[in-house]
């Protein structure tokens, strides 16, 4: 048994509807490894659960599977929104979050988030950025006044798949993209920060209050 499959055996069960989304999504839509599963799933759960957000924002919604794992951690009456740049994901999504038990906490956005969410003029209490990672400081720096003090950022794949430790080539922006992110949070006085090392690793940023 390996060390994950340990891990997995001794946490909450992803449930019957998440697994079966994890299979669609490894069998409709490319790339299916984007999606968080079963461990960074419960992470964003028990994250929304401790922080108690009434609003929650998502960069990024690939097929739903963190989605779902947030709004199941939401409390009466909040909500979650999430926006997916890619519109051919949309009609995969209306399915799988349309149909869970969740659908009336989440609302679903197609669209370029940088352009977007400015307008919506809302107060956010937690952000979940897993979108282009050419765009991470764009993302941060379009969040951090839209964000409640005391509030919450959690950036995906900070970690990059170990590449952060290198001299990312001119081509590979997506490396350039993390790297500067991370410099720019590790810099940042406003906020507080700390990054773990699950799966591709996780930042997680508090706004100072």
């Amino acid at each position: 048994m390996s060390l994950d499959e340990y891990i997995l055996q001794h946490i909450d069960a992803e449930g019957d509807y998440l697994h079966a989304l994890w299979r669609d999504t490894q069998l409709c839509l490319s790339y299916g490894q984007m999606a968080s599963g079963h461990l960074q799933g419960r992470v964003l759960k028990m994250l929304v659960r401790m922080v108690q957000p009434l609003k929650v924002l998502e960069l990024g919604t690939f097929s739903g599977y963190a989605t779902l794992c947030m709004a199941e951690g939401l409390g009466e009456g909040a909500e979650i929104h999430t926006f997916e740049i890619f519109d051919e994901n949309e009609d995969f999504l209306k399915k799988w979050l349309g149909e869970s038990p969740y659908r009336d906490k989440i609302h679903l956005h197609i669209g370029d988030a940088l352009q977007l969410v400015p307008q919506m003029e809302e107060r956010w209490d937690f952000a979940y950025i897993d979108a282009d990672k050419r765009e991470y400081v764009a993302y941060y720096e379009m969040l951090l006044p839209l964000m409640r003090p005391g509030g919450y950022i959690v950036a995906d794949n900070t970690l990059w798949y170990g590449h952060v430790l290198e001299k990312a080539r001119e081509s590979d922006v997506q490396t350039r993209g993390v790297q500067a992110f991370n410099d720019f949070v590790a810099s940042d006085p406003r906020v507080e920060k700390v990054i773990l090392p699950l799966r591709d690793g996780l930042t997680v940023i508090r706004i100072k209050d």
